[in-house]
């Protein structure tokens, strides 16, 4: 079998709302000791004299309470779906390659046009790949967007990212990355592709 195909053992261990109760945790220490988002948040200039831990922390930092609160109802509502059916070890897998990559992508950008005193936090570039996740394993999922707008969860991921596409390109929103976004739900399609040999565009343009 393919090594980067192998299953792991399936066991669902709550892997989604262990990671919000973390992201909560390091918001709490936030506010009792600010440096923390200094030190969490991924910055080139501190990845380039060493801090490479940053590619993981940033994921687990926030700027704001409605930064955290959005980003941790996303993880809640479709995070532990994706992982009730993926299996716990494959969706922390997912999850952390995903952010970490989105990371790393965002890190070279800025690297290479200049933008040293970016500071990067929040854990978005993983929950769009979770998002993907989700629309591909439930195509027929219906969800309500303000509780009151249905939309089929591959029309909602598609809209999302081709609102992401066009932010980035005219600059709305210049304080988000949206950058970091799309390229966590990037590695969410490569991370199907390789390891599950599945093309989320099969599941996405089902009956959309």
């Amino acid at each position: 079998m393919n090594l980067f195909r192998r299953p792991f053992r399936y066991r669902n261990d709550n892997i989604a709302l262990i990671l919000i109760g973390l992201n909560i945790g390091v918001f709490l220490l936030e506010q009792v000791f600010p440096p923390v988002k200094y030190y969490a948040a991924l910055n080139p200039g501190g990845v380039l004299n060493g801090w490479v831990w940053q590619f993981v922390s940033y994921m687990f930092a926030h700027g704001n309470f409605t930064h955290l609160l959005f980003n941790m109802l996303a993880l809640f509502l479709f995070g532990t779906q994706v992982e009730r059916r993926m299996g716990s070890k494959e969706f922390l897998l997912y999850y952390m390659a995903t952010g970490i990559l989105a990371g790393f992508f965002s890190f070279l950008v800025y690297w290479f046009t200049g933008a040293y005193r970016v500071f990067l936090l929040g854990a978005s570039g993983a929950i769009f790949a979770v998002q993907l996740a989700y629309a591909t394993l439930f195509p027929e999922a219906v969800i309500f967007i303000w509780g009151i707008l249905p939309l089929r969860a591959p029309i909602m991921v598609l809209g999302f990212t081709a609102i992401e596409i066009f932010s980035s390109v005219t600059g709305i929103g210049s304080g988000v990355a949206h950058l970091t976004h799309l390229a966590g739900f990037a590695f969410g399609w490569i991370y199907f592709l390789v390891r599950f040999g599945e093309n989320p565009w099969n599941s996405l343009i089902r009956r959309t």
